[in-house]
């Protein structure tokens, strides 16, 4: 039996916007994936805990603050120090496209830009997912 992908959005500081990362939970909900949100002004730690305590498949940040080049690495360092190594982190939000090449750069591994189509992140979420459990047989 196959279990539904387990997603995780985020949202992190300050940011007070979250109609986008609500549009897109439900999106991925309505994809046949299980939602986790985790509310409004969560710190990175927060995320984290939540991901290893739901056991999610994949981190979704929504950033439209203009803190994502101070949250995401954060994010990853803790990922990296939790060994959550199998976990797919993607974000979108109002980041500038140099700082999305960056971000991926470092380790995000993939950035969803203002517009993205929903159905777009669907398929990226579920062929990393086919890919992921390909590697495990």
């Amino acid at each position: 039996m196959n279990k539904p992908i387990k997603v995780l959005i985020g949202k992190v500081g300050l940011d007070g916007h979250d109609r986008g990362a609500k549009v897109l939970a439900r999106a991925l909900r309505d994809a046949g994936m299980e939602v986790v949100y985790s509310g409004l002004h969560r710190t990175a730690e927060e995320i984290i805990q939540m991901a290893i305590d739901e056991d999610v498949d994949v981190i979704g940040i929504s950033i439209l603050s203009g803190a994502h080049m101070t949250y995401f690495p954060k994010i990853l360092k803790l990922m990296k120090e939790n060994n959550l190594d199998d976990v797919l982190l993607i974000g979108g939000g109002i980041i500038p496209e140099e700082d999305a090449v960056e971000l991926e750069k470092i380790g995000v591994n993939k950035i969803f830009g203002p517009g993205t189509p929903l159905e777009d992140i669907i398929i990226y979420i579920k062929s990393w997912y086919e890919r992921k459990l390909a590697s495990i047989k």
